[in-house]
């Protein structure tokens, strides 16, 4: 392509024409030979022309630009794979910057966007012409390329200005000080002749008010980034300065665009982009935005909080987040303790601030978001009506920036915090004169209430001493759920809302079953839909307050558990599912063991549910999350559910099937909750460890949860399953231990120890192809403290429970080093006794010396040769485990004798008690370590004669020896 570009133009013309259509057997060989173009040398080159030529088609023209857009984010870099050459770079930036006359708007943003994305990379150092270039057809009194021109250069400012290291800034600062004074004289300019256009009506208005548009996006950047510290530029702050009144002509001149849907639209557009610039800058330029603070706040008193009212959302949400964010800044805040606040900033912040919101100030603004901004609207109510689910989403998060009620909220407790002691008096009064009898047939009585009682509640943690929860909830808001007019559900709905505020601010428990009740009936199936969503909040909430007595939820229980399964079935929208099989999950969840008796229901929907959400992974994981605690609960009788529970967990669990990548992890521990509680294998319950081998080739993000499951087969399956799968899982855990970090490493060991625990004579042989591993672990002496006690507990283990197949691995791993057999046990002995000090575990110290002490009957010169070393070990051990009884004797603390431990808990699940059993059956805890040290010893003497064994002992430290002795009587 590189050698004929012109006779490969058409070729790639054609391709892009057929990678517009709506032919898939067009189209898929056509991207596909796209995609092959990516990394000749030229392509970029050509889709530039192609998409600079006018005479092309639209459609073609513009996958031309987002091809070559996509290609610079891959190959323009010098350092990427098949980059593209210096001198294509040079054409395809000659080309951008040559003509911008682009008729077509949508490509011309892509071609601004592709412009900004090379700037990025090569400006200043390896395009120093762009800038110039860019000013210089902005310059130029033709109106399309002066628009084309500040598109481009909107575009290159905020990506530049996107840039964070030092010598970035510095190069955008210094891009700021050249071209600020002329952006600036360009803005006032523009603006100008808009008002001038627009007081004449002029067809011409529309272009100038988007170029003026733009200019500000421009201005914007380099006002925040551009300057290092904005006060000492007089320029910069006299622009900011009359932002204010140009601010007042633009709202004015709205006033006079009425009627005019399109240019309304745009001068919205310009006056929400002037509060974007002073927003930007009180958080980005907080000390030099002082200078402001006056003015920004009487300029949003005036236009939100007088007789004016409500002008349109986007600008009152602009103007209530500077207010917020003025009193909300900690650089306006004095700390607490004045002598250390020697901030003159600060200081002059809050003169500012506490000279202006004076008290009569405060209740306007108090009085004005209560009884205008906080009323639910027309449209609130028609949205209730038409649809529940959506009028009760929840807007949370950032919402607040772009929302006029979670913004109004939001301001509301912000001047409530700052200024509480002014405020509270003011609240109480317009919560008391809405508190007697309201008409239901008044809807703006109704209105007014639903207010007052929604700012008692955002603000109840400052009114914690103010308001008597208790008494007012039992007088007044028990009462005002009784009226079941059609209009007084806006007010039930917000009673039980504040219910939810309050009760873990203040609120009685003893009254707890009175507000279960309460919820309860609106839950009932012929309460309003929205009513009936909040009441299940308000569970929730009551139900997760820290003091929640699962005694008085209960006698209410099976009434809670139905209505919601009730409403769960009702809702339609999948988020609204999701919060209510929240809320019954979390009920679940909180009662525990308790709800058993009462969900007999949801073994019958949840299936339902299960298969009327296949497109939905998200509800499902909200299904699989209520699975998880309806198990728990139901613990030991959860094999009911087996028949829908095992189908939903091989789903979520599948690899071949496109929902694990959602449903996994919920999936994973669903299926561990549901081993853990199973009494009984199944072979359904078997046959589902077929999907684990994949899962453990993931990786290791769901190693944890994946090794639990493998030990809880272990044990629950015990020979069924290790006749089954004990070749797949030495498999999938041998290759595991390839390329991980030690603490995996461990984990897969602890999963080698269950097994070698439950099959002392078969486990060894299982994991045969691991054990050199752990051989030669042991011999270059593994740095971390945990996997050496691990590698080490697991040679003991094997030496004690399977000593003839311990030696052949160790012939076996000596022949393939070419080392003695002998000198290879010894050196083994020697690491082992050497570190022994690394096992901290009682339980696995213990199983170290009980392996030690197997050796001493055995005649072999590399025992014999370390016996005073073994002997030194096994005291020290002994000093651990041995503790004097009552009646002064000496015993191993770690021998379970009798029915020490029950293992009929109630609080234990099946697999604690499995764990339990596997425990009594172990040496550690059925062996006593003094009796058979004793008796080891005395075999050795037997074997070796008396004279020997006295040399043997000699060897030993006589104060070792006596400590001995004091084990033996």
């Amino acid at each position: 392509m590189e050698g004929s570009l012109q006779a490969a133009k058409p070729v790639v013309l054609e391709t892009l024409a057929n990678a517009c259509s709506q032919n898939t057997d067009v189209l898929k060989p056509a991207e596909q030979k796209l995609q092959q173009w990516e990394t000749v040398p030229g392509f970029y080159s050509i889709l530039t022309d192609i998409f600079c030529n006018h005479t092309v088609d639209a459609n073609v023209r513009w996958l031309a630009a987002l091809y070559c857009k996509n290609g610079i984010d891959r190959y323009w870099r010098k350092s990427a794979p098949n980059a593209i050459s210096e001198a294509e770079k040079d054409m395809i930036k000659e080309r951008l910057v040559s003509d911008f006359t682009e008729p077509v708007p949508q490509i011309a943003t892509q071609i601004a966007v592709l412009t900004a994305k090379i700037s990025r990379l090569d400006c200043p150092r390896n395009w120093d012409s762009l800038l110039p270039t860019l000013l210089s057809a902005v310059r130029c009194d033709d109106q399309l390329i002066q628009g084309r021109a500040l598109l481009v250069l909107h575009h290159v400012t905020k990506t530049l200005a996107s840039k964070r290291l030092a010598p970035d800034r510095k190069l955008f600062e210094d891009l700021t000080q050249d071209v600020f004074g002329f952006m600036l004289g360009l803005w006032n300019s523009q603006l100008s002749a808009f008002f001038q256009s627009a007081s004449q009506q002029d067809e011409s208005m529309s272009p100038m008010i988007d170029r003026c548009r733009l200019v500000l996006k421009v201005l914007r950047k380099q006002v925040c980034y551009g300057f290092k510290e904005l006060a000492k530029s007089d320029e910069a702050m006299n622009f900011v300065s009359n932002l204010f009144p140009q601010l007042d002509a633009l709202l004015d001149c709205r006033r006079s665009l009425w009627g005019n849907h399109a240019m309304l639209e745009k001068c919205e557009r310009l006056i929400s982009s002037v509060t974007k610039v002073l927003l930007d800058l009180l958080e980005l330029h907080p000390t030099s935005y002082v200078h402001f603070i006056k003015m920004t706040l009487t300029f949003v008193v005036q236009y939100n909080f007088t007789a004016k009212g409500l002008l349109f959302e986007r600008f009152t949400v602009n103007c209530f987040n500077l207010m917020k964010q003025i009193l909300f800044s900690d650089v306006y805040k004095p700390r607490k303790n004045k002598e250390e606040d020697a901030c003159p900033v600060t200081l002059e912040a809050n003169k500012i601030i506490t000279e202006f919101f004076s008290f009569d100030t405060l209740a306007e603004i108090c009085r004005r978001l209560v009884s205008d901004y906080f009323l639910l609207t027309i449209d609130d109510l028609s949205t209730w009506e038409a649809d529940p689910e959506e009028f009760c989403q929840e807007e949370g998060g950032d919402s607040y920036k772009y929302s006029l009620r979670p913004c109004t909220e939001t301001l509301f407790l912000t001047i409530f915090k700052a200024f509480r002691l002014s405020l509270t008096p003011i609240l109480l009064e317009m919560v008391q004169a809405m508190q007697g009898p309201c008409d239901p047939e008044n809807l703006a009585a109704v209105l007014r209430k639903d207010a007052a009682y929604n700012a008692v509640g955002l603000a109840s943690f400052d009114l914690f001493d103010e308001i008597d929860f208790d008494s007012w909830f039992t007088s007044h808001l028990l009462q005002e759920l009784q009226v079941k007019h059609k209009s007084y559900r806006v007010i039930r709905k917000r009673v039980v809302w504040l219910m939810g505020q309050w009760v873990g601010v203040k609120m009685s428990v003893s009254l707890r079953p009175v507000l279960y009740q309460a919820v309860l009936g609106l839950l009932d199936l012929n309460e309003d839909l929205a009513v009936r969503l909040e009441a299940a909040q308000t569970l929730k909430t009551a139900v997760d307050d820290f003091e929640f007595n699962t005694e008085q939820l209960l006698p209410y229980i099976e009434s809670v558990i139905s209505l919601l399964f009730q409403l769960l079935k009702e809702v339609r929208e999948c988020d609204t599912k999701m919060n209510v099989l929240h809320v019954l999950s979390f009920v679940i969840e909180r009662v525990g063991s308790k709800i058993r008796p009462y969900i007999a229901s949801l073994v019958q929907y949840l299936p339902l549910l299960w298969h009327e959400s296949e497109e939905h992974n998200m509800l499902r994981c909200a299904i699989l999350t209520s699975l998880i605690h309806l198990v728990q609960g139901y613990g030991s009788e959860s094999t009911q559910l087996w028949q829908f529970l095992l189908p939903a967990i091989a789903i979520s669990t599948d690899t071949t099937q496109q929902p694990h990548v959602y449903l996994m992890e919920d999936g994973l521990e669903l299926w561990y909750v549901t081993l853990i509680n199973a009494p009984v294998m199944s072979p359904e319950l078997l046959k589902l460890f077929d999907n684990m081998p994949p899962l453990l080739e993931l990786g290791t993000e769901n190693l944890r949860v994946c090794l639990k499951i493998i030990q809880c087969y272990v044990l629950l399956g015990m020979r069924d399953f290790m006749q089954t799968y004990s070749e797949v899982l030495a498999s999938s855990l041998r290759s595991l231990m390839t390329d991980i970090r030690t603490e995996g490493i461990v984990l897969i060991l602890r999963s080698v120890e269950v097994v070698l625990k439950a099959f002392p004579q078969e486990g060894p042989p299982v994991f045969q192809s691991m054990l050199p591993g752990i051989l030669n672990t042991i011999l270059d002496g593994e740095e971390n403290c945990v996997a050496m006690a691990m590698h080490l507990s697991l040679f003991a283990r094997i030496l004690l429970q399977n000593q003839e197949f311990l030696w052949s691995a160790i012939q076996h791993t000596a022949s393939e080093n070419g080392r003695d057999t002998n000198s290879l046990f010894g050196a083994l002995l020697d690491h082992w006794t050497d570190r022994l000090d690394i096992i901290t575990q009682p339980e696995r110290r213990k199983l170290s010396a009980l392996s030690l002490a197997s050796l001493l009957t055995q005649n072999y010169s590399v025992v014999t040769e370390r016996f005073g070393v073994i002997i030194n070990c096994l005291v020290e051990v002994l000093h651990d485990v041995c503790k004097v009884d009552d009646e002064g004797t000496m015993t191993d603390g770690l021998v379970i004798e009798g029915e020490e431990s029950p293992v009929d808990d109630e609080q234990d699940t099946q697999h604690d008690k499995r764990k339990q059993m596997l425990s009594r059956q172990d040496p550690v805890h059925t062996i006593c370590l003094q009796s058979y040290v004793m008796s080891q010893l005395n075999t050795c003497r037997q074997n070796h004669g008396q004279q020997v064994f006295d040399q043997l002992m000699a060897s030993v430290d006589s104060e070792v020896v006596n400590q001995l002795q004091s084990f033996c009587h």
